[in-house]
């Protein structure tokens, strides 16, 4: 039997990750489905579904993240003016946790008890959401898109309303484990990661020693953490301090954009220059490029810092003006909400909206909970993701892949080479997908 590559706490009951982006797919008939609205389940009226959503609006994740849930919100709007979902408009709530996992319960019972949502849609964080995932499958509430990779969220016996979004953390640390071992062998590798006890930093260094453990590469030990706190500075400036005294020439980083931000600036004022390849959970460049530029440092750098950054995407790069999503999408912010950046933290939302429309749809006119889930499971959308999901009724996956990238000198990301799917398990390879794009509709709504 495979091994599931997992470093999570024993209370944290595991399984998942988390991405993604879908499109077309048949309607499900859904409960009372018939020849009128009717309100079919918590959150459903005649006219109107409600979903919520606990999100980092301010704490150290919050630039960059704190735009995911208005982009979100935006989309939905888009489809509101075109006729909302089966004749409903969706009306989006999310409420600030700050990323601290004990404001996260209070905020999503209020959801649940007093907003009486629908739904729980993009839950943002690892250790914030695993505060809740037991509570809201113990409550029977649909859990969807989830912002986080964590490989806990696909465990279909014990959190089955639950599903991730992008791709987990250990899946995404195997191709950049892959690439590392590839392009730089005979190098030093070192690893700097949230945690030590955060499924984000654990499951991506699970991921990495998948592929480096035993190759050309020399991996330097132990990994070097930060926690995603006030705190947090200063033990990112340690770590780097170390990595270069170990003679790290490579940093694998499973950090959030802050502490990513920290890490270059710490590396140049040490005049220390490794290459830095991170996971794209925190290398967004004009993220990082307003980390670095805007003072939030507490002094300004150049962008040019992040230059030669390695990464990986599984939805299409926003540098990339040819490419019809980031048309869609970028037209659709600059209507519904001007005053947002355009970076991929605003894509990222508005993909993780498009699915949502494309499961609500699925799920049918009158839809229960349940039908919500089914659909989910029955899926075999495509939207802006690079690869498919792993939707089934056995594995609550989101998006199964990434293609490697690159940061420029003028902060467009250049992919490289092919894109790759693979498992959170460590017999599962790493496989070239070769699948034709999809492309959006022509008024960027999905259809049934």
């Amino acid at each position: 039997m495979a091994t599931r590559i997992s470093r999570s706490r024993p209370w944290a009951v595991v399984a998942l990750g988390g991405a993604a982006t879908l499109l077309a797919a048949a309607c499900g008939s859904g409960s009372g489905s018939g020849s009128g609205n009717s309100a079919s389940a918590p959150g459903i009226t005649a006219t109107t579904v409600t979903i919520g959503s606990t999100q980092p609006l301010t704490g150290p994740a919050a630039l960059g993240y704190s735009e995911i849930a208005p982009a979100s919100k935006a989309y939905f709007q888009y489809v509101n003016a075109h006729g909302g979902v089966n004749g409903r408009s969706i009306n989006y709530i999310y409420l600030d946790d700050g990323y601290v996992p004990s404001n996260t319960p209070t905020q999503t019972r209020k959801l649940v008890l007093q907003d009486n949502v629908y739904a729980i849609f993009s839950a943002l964080g690892t250790p914030t959401h695993l505060a809740v995932v037991n509570y809201l499958n113990s409550a029977k509430v649909p859990d969807v898109l989830v912002s986080s990779g964590c490989n806990c969220w696909n465990n279909v016996s014990q959190y089955p309303y639950t599903f991730g979004f992008q791709p987990d953390y250990t899946i995404e640390g195997k191709i950049l484990g892959q690439y590392i071992k590839q392009t730089y062998p005979g190098m030093k590798v070192g690893y700097f990661a949230q945690g030590p006890n955060d499924e984000f930093g654990t499951d991506g260094i699970a991921g990495l020693n998948d592929q480096l453990q035993g190759s050309g590469v020399t991996v330097l030990s132990p990994p070097q953490y930060y926690p995603p706190t006030a705190a947090g500075a200063a033990a990112v400036k340690s770590a780097i301090a170390t990595l270069q005294l170990q003679g790290a020439q490579v940093i694998a980083a499973f950090s959030v954009p802050l502490f990513t931000a920290i890490a270059e600036a710490t590396a140049a004022a040490l005049n220390y220059h490794p290459i830095f390849v991170v996971s794209n959970v925190g290398s967004d460049p004009p993220t990082l490029t307003k980390i670095l530029t805007g003072g939030a440092l507490g002094v300004t750098l150049p962008a040019a810092l992040i230059t030669g950054m390695v990464s990986d995407a599984y939805e299409p790069v926003v540098s990339d003006s040819s490419n019809p999503w980031v048309q869609l999408f970028k037209s659709i912010k600059n209507q519904y909400a001007p005053s947002l950046p355009w970076d991929g933290n605003v894509f990222y939302g508005m993909n993780q909206a498009y699915t949502f429309v494309q499961a609500l749809k699925a799920a049918g006119q009158n839809p229960s909970r349940d039908d919500l889930v089914h659909a989910i499971q029955n899926s075999h959308w495509r939207g802006p993701g690079l690869v498919p999901f792993g939707f089934s009724s056995s594995s609550h996956l989101g998006l199964l892949g990434v293609q490697i990238d690159k940061t420029n000198a003028d902060g467009s990301q250049t992919t490289m080479g092919p894109v790759y799917t693979t498992d959170d398990t460590s017999s599962g390879a790493i496989t070239q997908y070769t699948g034709t794009p999809a492309t959006p509709p022509s008024n960027g709504i999905p259809s049934d």
